[in-house]
Formats: structure tokens, C-alpha cells, sequence
């Protein structure tokens, strides 16, 4: 994990009254199409999950604070894909290949791609601007947003305090550099195998 995920985290053990909101900024940059692909929310979100595991943070308050934070990020890059289309700006200005296979993952997949896109890191914010581009119904857009958020943030937060609990008595330091090499391990494996089937 780079410099800021470091930071974000050290932020978050320090002042835990301020967690849930930063909880919930991580979930939305994770999600928003435009911070999605420089922020490090993935590896932050599990790494959390140590912090649950120290008594640092409230388990439900920080799931519910994941949840409405990759609900929030998905809904404005919908919003932004029906308002605006197609986005000529970056990141999509350089690497417009990004977008094209979102497009092409929503029309194989319709309203579903919303839900399945959560869990892979290059659609998970493309696809809500596919979405709002093709103009799929808010209804179904919002139920797979929804849907889909309820299970990725608890997935990812719980997934870091049951690694933490797996790895024994190590020091809160050590546990936390622990999780944060399995996540970027399991980002990199998520990667590698998106490459593999697309």
C-alpha cells in the first residue's frame, strides 16, 4: 500500500471518532469513477478491519459507513454518465480502452454488471458511468447499487479483523502490514484474473 493508504490508516487509529467518516470517504473513492483508479480504498477498507480486532472501531458502524460510501460513489458516476455522457476528460482521454470495455461488460451483462462490477477492481466505477450513459432504469440501477454494496464493504472490512484474528497475538503494526500484503496480493490476483477472462 502506498504513502496515503499508510496515512489514511494511521489517521483513522489515532482519531477514532473521525473513522467512520473516513471509512466512508474510502468507500466512495474506491467507487467514484474518477478516484476509483488512483485510490487505494480496496487495501484500506480490509486493512480496517485490524483496527476492529483492536477495539479501535465499532464493527457495524464501520460496515454501515462502507456501505453508504460505495452506495454514494456508484450513484454519482451514474449520475454523471447520464448527465454528462461520455466523459472526454481523464482518465478516459488517454486511455479510453478503460470505458469501452465497461460499455461492452453492461450490454453483455445488463443491470447485473452493476452488481457483479462491485467486486472487480477495473469496472467497479466504469460500469455505473456505462450504466448512466445507457441509460438503464434508476429503479434497477439503485437496487444492484445497493444490493451489491451490502455485500462488498462488509466482505472487505470483516474480511481484515478475520485475518487479524487468524494471525495470532502479533502487534497491531504487524497485523496491519500483514493485511495490507494480502490485499494488494488479492488485488493483483483480482487483476491477473480479469486479464485471464476478459
Amino acid at each position: 500500500m502506498d504513502y496515503l493508504g499508510t496515512q489514511i490508516l494511521a489517521f483513522i487509529e489515532a482519531n477514532p471518532g473521525w473513522a467512520m467518516l473516513v471509512i466512508g470517504l474510502t468507500a466512495f473513492g474506491e467507487s467514484f469513477v474518477f478516484l476509483s483508479l488512483l485510490f487505494p480504498g480496496t487495501t484500506i477498507l480490509i486493512a480496517a478491519g485490524a483496527l476492529i480486532s483492536a477495539g479501535i472501531l465499532d464493527p457495524i458502524s464501520s460496515v454501515i459507513a462502507g456501505i453508504v460510501g460505495a452506495v454514494l460513489g456508484d450513484s454519482v458516476s451514474f449520475w454523471f454518465g447520464q448527465k454528462f455522457g461520455l466523459p472526454k476528460i481523464w482518465p478516459f482521454q488517454g486511455h479510453p480502452e478503460r470505458l469501452i470495455r465497461g460499455i461492452s461488460f453492461f450490454e453483455r451483462y445488463g443491470g447485473s454488471s452493476v452488481f457483479i462490477g462491485r467486486f472487480f477492481g477495473p469496472l467497479r466505477a466504469v460500469v455505473p458511468l456505462a450504466a448512466g450513459m445507457m441509460n438503464m432504469p434508476p429503479s434497477g440501477f439503485f437496487t444492484a447499487n445497493v444490493l451489491s454494496a451490502v455485500v462488498w464493504a462488509p466482505a472487505l472490512v470483516l474480511s481484515g479483523d478475520l485475518l487479524i484474528r487468524w494471525l495470532g497475538q502479533e502487534n497491531l503494526a504487524t497485523k496491519i502490514f500483514s493485511i495490507t500484503l494480502v490485499a494488494a496480493a488479492l488485488t493483483l490476483l483480482a487483476s491477473w484474473i480479469w486479464r485471464l477472462v476478459r
